[in-house]
């Protein structure tokens, strides 16, 4: 059966070595080309975009696909989109494999914003060693608040990509602990973190470094996905392609 995994996330790479043990499927791993150095899948990768919803079902039909399963960022919303409107038009089944978000829990300061761009004046005036973690590509809406001392992670090089006089970067991929976050954050003096809500288990270390060191988190929520099926662990997500795989054979698909 052949399946497109759209991934990028550490779910989609556990999906990544379940699916590699399964020969009844025939999987072809979709990244967006943002990271370098992927992790490796022993199966069909493709790197790049389709060309929007349109050129993900002319690709979908080409190829044969006969499921897909979205395991990406909770925040890749263009990509998630596409592949709601590209299955809905050739009427493939489509499921989305969804972790959960974070919920604050007792003795987390958060401030909850809508955007990156409203984490930004969430800041404040006064200088403030501020923890960044929101990934390469939205660092920039930060260089409007140059006054504060950065600490900024991210996956690839930073290089240009926030352009303010108190800058240290590290690149570096999860999962991160709670232990290593503490000593972190207690190294450099963070005063607040600033995250997106990825929620999972890989980056949760810097919430309970934060809640331990009772600092302000300046929080981005999840956008709304579209509306699709969902499963929450990879023993769903393969029963779900197991049960459209067995309703295909019978149907001699």
């Amino acid at each position: 059966m052949r399946i497109l995994l759209l991934g990028g996330t550490t779910e989609a790479t556990g999906l990544v070595r379940r699916l590699a043990e399964h020969p009844s499927f025939r999987p072809t791993l979709s990244l967006a080309g943002r990271t370098a150095a992927p992790v490796a899948a022993p199966f069909d990768t493709r790197i790049g975009g389709f060309g929007g919803p349109e050129g993900l079902a002319r690709w979908l039909e080409a190829e044969g696909v006969a499921a897909v399963v979205d395991a990406t960022h909770p925040f890749a919303q263009r990509i998630s989109h596409n592949a709601a409107q590209a299955c809905a038009r050739l009427k493939l089944p489509l499921v989305a494999l969804r972790r959960p978000a974070w919920t604050p829990q007792a003795g987390d300061r958060w401030h909850e914003v809508e955007s990156v761009a409203a984490a930004v004046p969430a800041l404040g005036v006064a200088p403030r060693r501020v923890f960044l973690t929101v990934g390469r590509l939205e660092l920039a809406a930060f260089a409007a608040a140059p006054q504060h001392a950065y600490l900024v992670r991210t996956i690839e090089p930073v290089g240009e990509a926030l352009p303010v006089p108190d800058l240290v970067a590290i690149a570096a991929r999860g999962p991160f602990s709670e232990a290593d976050e503490l000593a972190l954050m207690r190294d450099h003096r963070i005063e607040v973190l600033v995250t997106k809500n990825s929620g999972g288990s890989a980056t949760y270390g810097k919430i309970a470094a934060a809640r331990a060191l009772a600092l302000p988190v300046v929080i981005v929520r999840q956008p709304a996905p579209p509306a699709v099926e969902q499963v929450g662990t990879l023993e769903a997500a393969l029963a779900w392609l197991e049960a459209h795989r067995a309703a295909s054979t019978r149907r001699g698909v």
